[in-house]
């Protein structure tokens, strides 16, 4: 496996291939956690990785140079999966410096005992001299957490990017340019649907950081690294984090007895058109994770519930909530449902949509146990509707 970069420049980290819930999120190819090597008149080791896989990391650093000969370990980011191995790393490192800034001091100080830690603190714009070489830090707070930084290496235009550009994905290369390139991308958009979108102002403000930056190869801190590809992951950073929609319609629905479902292929029926991409999604049978990637673009979502106990079904509930926390805005929306003796799931839906800042234009649609032709002809003239909306979305207000 070619693990260089550059010159004594190389990809020391591991390969997580069996992991497959990430704090909720369907890692259904694995992941990796990315850590850097650089040799240079002084030694840098950009990230760590999962605790778990500490003694892989130091293995693969020692095949490349003296773990007592390391000056410096930078900490982009204080979550676990990149700084759980920091303990054991810098005992292993005694001549190692810490480096990282004054916010995730305090973060890993909540984690750890680092009181007998070499640290030094930087600031945004500081740089740290290797020798031919030099680490320039961006601090990129909230994207996605208050510590991150990326660490830019000017006289290679190499962006260390933390979190950012990434993708949970195994693999045995390590270059986009080795793997297919529709699947890297396609994690690529799952990744940001999943943890990046709720921080999509943080996310453009940094995109605007490194608008004059030039950048050959971004080496993220999970999945492949863009060394051909880097101009194609920013701009669908800046499409995703700009919430730039794509004429797309989703019908997402849970049912019991196929009231609901019925209405739900109305709904798809009347919203079928040239120019629109129009889907189905029964929330049981696929995961949060993939339904979060598909609205992330999508322009109008329709979501169907029949009634269980006066509420809506406990995984469409689960599904927005989810959402609600992922704060994709700018979305055309309707609730729609099923009911028997007494009301509750379509309202609560609709209720859930309203807390979203979702565009509901209508009042929720309702069949009592099964819906009649009249109620069927409805659900087409509103999955019309929906297609119309997401051919001419309404531009997003300021501040979203």
């Amino acid at each position: 496996m070619n693990t260089t970069l550059r010159e004594n420049i190389d990809w020391v980290g591991a390969i997580d291939w069996n992991i497959r819930d990430f704090h909720g999120y369907d890692t259904e190819r694995g992941s990796s956690y990315n850590a850097y090597l650089i040799r240079d008149e002084k030694t840098a080791l950009i990230d760590t990785v999962k605790a778990p896989f500490t003694a892989e990391l130091l293995r693969n650093v020692a095949a490349l140079c003296e773990l007592s000969q390391v000056d410096y370990v930078v900490c982009n980011h204080a979550e676990l999966d990149h700084a759980g191995a920091l303990p054991e790393v810098l005992r292993a490192m005694p001549r190692a410096t810490l480096v990282c800034d004054k916010k995730c001091v305090a973060a890993l100080g909540a984690h750890f005992d680092t009181s007998t830690w070499k640290i030094q603190t930087i600031a945004d714009g500081d740089s740290l001299s290797l020798g031919r070489r030099t680490l320039r830090f961006v601090t990129t707070p909230m994207v996605h957490w208050p510590e991150s930084m990326f660490t830019y290496v000017p006289e290679e235009k190499l962006l260390f990017s933390m979190d950012a550009f990434g993708q949970h994905y195994a693999s045995g290369v390590r270059f986009d340019d080795e793997a297919d390139l529709p699947a890297v991308m396609q994690e690529a958009k799952t990744y940001y649907a999943n943890i990046g979108m709720p921080y999509a102002k943080p996310v453009l403000q940094c995109l605007d950081k490194l608008a004059g930056v030039e950048l050959d190869t971004i080496a993220p801190s999970h999945g492949l690294i863009w060394r051909r590809h880097a101009a194609e992951i920013v701009a669908a950073y800046r499409d995703w984090a700009g919430r730039r929609c794509q004429p797309k319609v989703l019908v997402v629905y849970d049912t019991m007895w196929q009231s609901t479902e019925t209405m739900a292929q109305a709904i798809l029926e009347g919203a079928a058109r040239p120019g629109v991409n129009a889907s189905l999604i029964h929330v049981r049978r696929t995961n949060l994770t993939k339904i979060a990637t598909e609205v992330l673009d999508a322009a109008a979502v329709a979501v169907g519930s029949p009634t269980l106990n006066r509420r809506m079904m406990p995984m469409i509930a689960a599904m927005l909530c989810y959402l609600d926390g992922l704060r994709p805005l700018g979305k055309a929306a309707v609730a729609f449902g099923s009911y028997g003796w007494g009301r509750g799931g379509p309202e609560d839906v609709n209720e859930a949509l309203q807390r979203m800042q979702w565009d509901v234009f209508r009042e929720p649609l309702r069949a009592q146990w099964r819906p009649t032709p009249e109620v069927l002809d409805e659900c087409r003239r509103i999955g019309q509707e929906l297609a119309d909306r997401a051919l001419n979305p309404p531009p997003l207000e300021s501040g979203q």
